[in-house]
């Protein structure tokens, strides 16, 4: 349930904040949102998949600390990040 290369290089590429920038909060979020994406999908076909749920969950706890850290930092780049990503909150 992971990622294709492609996609997680065209996802560094439009959230980078310079050139090879693969660390910056906005990537990681950005990747961790699509690998979310499609564990979210997997799990409306396989429903007692618990292992991957556990994943799945930790993902979720991963992001949620990666946008306090944003958020604590600078409120403006937050709100863009969460506004391109369509992540409510």
């Amino acid at each position: 349930m992971s990622i294709t290369p492609e996609l997680k290089n065209q996802l560094i590429k439009e959230y980078a904040t310079k050139e090879g920038d693969t660390g910056s909060p906005e990537v990681q979020v950005a990747v961790l949102t699509s690998r979310i994406t499609t564990l979210t999908e997997h799990f409306k076909t396989h429903k007692k998949d618990n292992h991957s749920r556990r994943g799945l969950l930790k993902m979720v706890a991963l992001r949620r600390k990666l946008l306090d850290y944003t958020k604590a930092k600078d409120e403006e780049r937050y709100k863009s990040l969460i506004k391109r990503l369509g992540i409510r909150r």
